[in-house]
């Protein structure tokens, strides 16, 4: 590629790209705890009825008073979360005033009682014990019982967001420029945070989820963008690699965070203020030189390439770089890049086409998988900040194994046995019973860590698939198709209260299936980046089909010559 060597004369893995790529991946450190932080701020505290406002019980304990008020839920062994008797159960105390499990199992007229007794729901609110937070949404707004299903809602409008900033940030960057884009990005993300803090109902809290989520997508596609076009190739892997232990990291910081943070509004903001602190080093950023050439801004194009090397320590090759020189080796890409883009180029060539639909499919799997595992950490009974911090720590190894992966047997091998490990383990876990949590536990962190090498497998696999003039359009669609997969995932945890297996069986299913159509994708190890449609396609053609080409090259070579 005409580009790479350029970058190679003003120098490829410098200063300015270690710079560069650190500060890029600073603000993704913080990614994970808006994706992930409703595992905290909307933990469900145990909870039950509270007591009747016209009853004085103050000579009674606590326990009594719960005793007397709220019924057991005998499968749980703990107190009805949403029912209350309409009337306080005197019987239920013995002469002492103490009560006995025992004398109520054995008591047929005591036992007669309690079933004949009415209950009601909660109408003077509830009691919250408060042990992991001090505070969260549900204990907030009362977000429980008949409103249970809101705390699944406002993830998935959360997810919203960052659908519809995928669609409206991927696009844009491409016209616009990433760090434009950027900027914009760090700077709602930011704001969208604070506000959400600050918030005074689920509605409004809500909204600036939303917000927060459209910027956050923008904040990931152009980082990645501006990280993959200033860079070789020979370093794509291992620097796509430690991006993604970026987001691993932030997993981890989420947790420490939250632990020593148990207020869901201070955390909410502890995690938003570092987004102020990015988007103020984000006016050093230069624009990716490989779009200012293919937007007919070659003269900065030129001032961006003479600043890499003097940053470089090679202020000789930099000032040799000229605008002739940069338009004559960059003719064939200018050329092919006239004219406007947009997502239908995604689908308008076979080579593009396929390429959409089964990067498509990886992307929604992958993300309705990996969300449908970690927004529900209550479930395996375990700490919540324990089992996040293994969440977080079980893509360490995952992401090494999947990129000497990468790197020995090709990008497509490594993305279909991911997705097809990790279904395969979400699927086993359904059949072990409820009661061994630490079997389930273990089976669902390897099918995590699995998943989360999926991810950092396709982002680098999709950025290298993609042509430089409509990457940002293709990495916005399929970004736009793991918020759909992300969005769907809190929906389908409902159907447990039905089924209680048929979450797992289809979060398992759906990977898998994806896993088969990546077979279908053309590989990219060693190959050079693409500029345009051609390239892609050009691209696709030798890399998989290439004793194919040597064939027809030598027949047609040999007719000439009988010709």
């Amino acid at each position: 590629m005409a580009f790479g060597d350029l970058l190679e004369q003003v120098g490829s893995t410098g200063r300015f790209q270690v710079l560069h790529v650190t500060l890029l991946c600073m603000p993704i450190l913080m990614m994970a705890s808006h994706n992930l932080l409703q595992n905290f701020v909307a933990s469900v505290p145990p909870h039950h009825c509270s007591v009747h406002r016209n009853l004085s019980l103050s000579s009674l304990s606590p326990e009594q008073v719960l005793l007397l008020t709220v019924p057991q839920d005998i499968k749980n062994s703990r107190p009805e979360r949403c029912l209350r008797y309409a009337a306080p159960q005197w019987q239920l105390l013995s002469e002492n005033g103490t009560y006995s499990l025992k004398v109520k199992r054995d008591s047929s007229n005591d036992t007669e009682d309690l079933l004949d007794a009415e209950l009601q729901g909660c109408k003077d609110g509830w009691e919250y014990s408060m042990t992991e937070m001090s505070s969260t949404i549900i204990s907030e707004w009362d977000l429980v019982c008949d409103l249970r299903s809101l705390k699944q809602m406002g993830q998935t409008i959360y997810m919203g967001g960052v659908l519809v900033g995928a669609v409206i940030f991927g696009g844009l960057s491409d016209r616009f420029g990433r760090r434009f884009l950027l900027l914009i990005s760090n700077l709602l993300m930011a704001v969208g945070g604070t506000c959400a803090a600050f918030s005074t109902s689920f509605s409004v809290f809500c909204l600036f989820r939303f917000i927060t989520g459209m910027a956050l997508s923008g904040l990931g596609l152009n980082s990645f963008s501006l990280i993959v076009e200033w860079i070789p190739t020979r370093v794509r892997t291992v620097v796509g690699t430690g991006t993604g232990y970026c987001y691993t990291m932030g997993q981890l910081i989420l947790a420490v965070v939250a632990y020593f943070i148990r207020d869901w509004r201070w955390l909410t903001l502890a995690v938003s203020v570092p987004f102020y602190i990015t988007f103020l080093y984000s006016w050093w950023f230069l624009e990716s030189a490989r779009w200012l050439v293919l937007n007919r801004k070659s003269e900065q194009a030129v001032k961006n390439l003479k600043t890499v090397a003097r940053i470089n320590g090679r202020r000789e090759e930099g000032d040799r770089i000229n605008l002739e020189m940069l338009q004559d080796s960059m003719k064939k890409e200018m050329s092919c890049s006239q004219g406007s883009y947009s997502v239908v180029d995604l689908l308008r060539t076979p080579t593009m086409r396929n390429i959409t639909i089964c990067l498509s499919a990886v992307w929604f799997s992958t993300s309705f998988a990996y969300y449908g595992l970690s927004m529900d950490l209550q479930k395996f009974g375990v700490d919540i900040y324990l089992i996040q911090v293994i969440f977080g720590a079980v893509d360490i190894p995952a992401k090494v194994v999947v990129t000497v992966s990468m790197s020995i047997f090709g990008r497509r091998p490594s993305q279909c046995a991911a997705l097809i490990l990790s279904g395969v383990t979400i699927l086993i876990n359904i059949l072990v019973p409820y009661e061994k949590q630490t079997v389930r536990t273990t089976l669902a962190v390897l099918g995590k860590g699995c998943l989360a090498a999926s991810f950092n497998c396709c982002y680098l696999y999709s950025g290298e698939l993609y042509p430089t003039i409509i990457r940002q359009n293709g990495m916005g669609w399929v970004s736009m198709m793991a918020r759909v997969g992300a969005m769907v995932a809190p929906m389908v945890l409902l159907l447990g209260e039905a089924v209680p297996w048929l979450p797992g069986f289809i979060y398992g299913v759906a990977p898998i299936l994806s896993g088969v159509v990546a077979i279908y994708l053309p590989e990219t190890l060693g190959a050079p980046l693409p500029d345009t449609i051609q390239d892609g396609k050009m691209q696709s053609y030798h890399l998989n089909k290439r004793c194919y080409t040597w064939s027809v090259f030598k027949r047609s070579e040999e007719d000439q010559i009988d010709t």
